[in-house]
């Protein structure tokens, strides 16, 4: 009798060490085919959940909820979680300037300036049409389906834009978010009062993103009219 696809046979004297060796060979190859298995199946979820975050935000955070660490319990303290978060989003930031800046000046000096960006409704329609629909809205609630849909406040965004943009400053409701801690796993049930082991996902005010995305599609198309990034 010999097993098919191999040449072993019960009537061979060596018989015991073959099948030795066939069950080390067959068990390797099956650890092998489990890790391709695993990479594929790995990077197939990255792959699905990366097309589902450009497409629907709203379903991709849905497939990521776990109910069982929503469990009831007493909430964190309101005046060391207001304290932690402000720390990280209130105070105020001082920039050094590192040398590096001026060699890059120095470079860029033979550049030819940009011309002076001018905000229309339709560069706001275009950077409302490229915005997800439903994601999470700051302190005014309004999502971007809505501003998709009436066309008629484009004239009025395109002007505030322009007026932000010449005054080089922003209304503080702009750059104001809502913060949302949500736990991070099983563990942080009976942590809730550490900011530690929970994230923080915050919603902005959806015209701050419109107002930076105009002026870096048009910065993008200086950068490759004059091809500074050759710099």
């Amino acid at each position: 009798m010999a097993f098919a696809g191999t040449n072993i046979s019960l009537s061979q004297p060596d018989i015991t060490q073959k099948l030795t060796e066939r069950i080390d060979d067959l068990k390797q190859k099956i650890a092998a085919w489990g890790k391709r298995i695993r990479r594929f199946t790995e990077r197939s979820r990255r792959f699905n959940q990366n097309r589902l975050f450009q497409s629907d935000q709203k379903r991709l955070y849905k497939s990521l909820e776990r109910p069982e660490v929503c469990g009831a319990g007493p909430g964190p303290d309101q005046a060391n979680t207001v304290a932690f978060w402000r720390g990280l989003w209130s105070e105020p930031v001082n920039h050094s300037e590192g040398p590096w800046t001026e060699v890059v000046a120095s470079q860029c000096a033979s550049i030819t300036p940009m011309d002076p960006v001018i905000i229309t409704p339709d560069d706001v329609a275009e950077a409302v049409r490229r915005a997800p629909n439903w994601k999470s809205p700051g302190l005014d609630g309004l999502h971007h389906y809505w501003l998709k849909g009436f066309m008629v406040c484009h004239a009025v965004l395109a002007r505030q834009f322009q007026e932000a943009l010449n005054q080089k400053s922003l209304p503080s409701l702009f750059t104001t978010g809502i913060t949302h801690l949500v736990p991070k796993d099983q563990y942080s049930k009976s942590k809730v009062d550490s900011d530690d082991h929970k994230t923080g996902v915050t919603g902005q005010y959806y015209s701050v993103v419109n107002v930076t995305r105009i002026p870096f599609r048009k910065l993008s198309v200086n950068e490759n009219h004059s091809r500074i990034l050759r710099l």
